[in-house]
């Protein structure tokens, strides 16, 4: 009698529920090893280009200058995503604007496959 009111008194999780739990958790973890990546060279491409806007020599520089400032930063910060032809440059009161569209497709498993788009723009 006093085995069977212990036994109803026991909680916890299973070893089975143990293993559900951390294959859910190592495909999490896994995952997003494999998008970290994109997202720190997007924040990497957004801070070279607001580095590049800032500078003063830039504000009266040509687009070929702009073009070259920034291969040179994404050479630095290894930046493969885009390069020196796809920055859009623009002009807004005055300031020169740049930005940059791009699409970053990340495989996961087999056929399947994460496709991203980041909007970079300076401030």
């Amino acid at each position: 009698m006093q085995y069977h009111t212990m036994r109803q008194k026991q909680k916890g999780i299973s070893l089975s529920g143990l293993l559900v739990w951390a294959v859910i958790l190592i495909l999490l973890a896994i995952s997003g090893l494999k998008i970290a990546p994109a997202y720190i060279e997007f924040a990497s491409i957004q801070k070279n280009l607001s580095a590049i806007v800032k500078d003063i020599s830039t504000q009266s520089a040509d687009l070929n200058q702009i073009r070259v400032l920034f291969s040179k930063r994404a050479q630095i910060d290894n930046i493969k995503s885009i390069n020196a032809q796809d920055i859009k440059i623009n002009k807004e009161n005055g300031r020169i604007v740049l930005s940059a569209n791009y699409t970053v497709r990340i495989p996961l498993v087999s056929n399947l496959s994460l496709t991203i788009d980041f909007d970079a723009a300076s401030e």
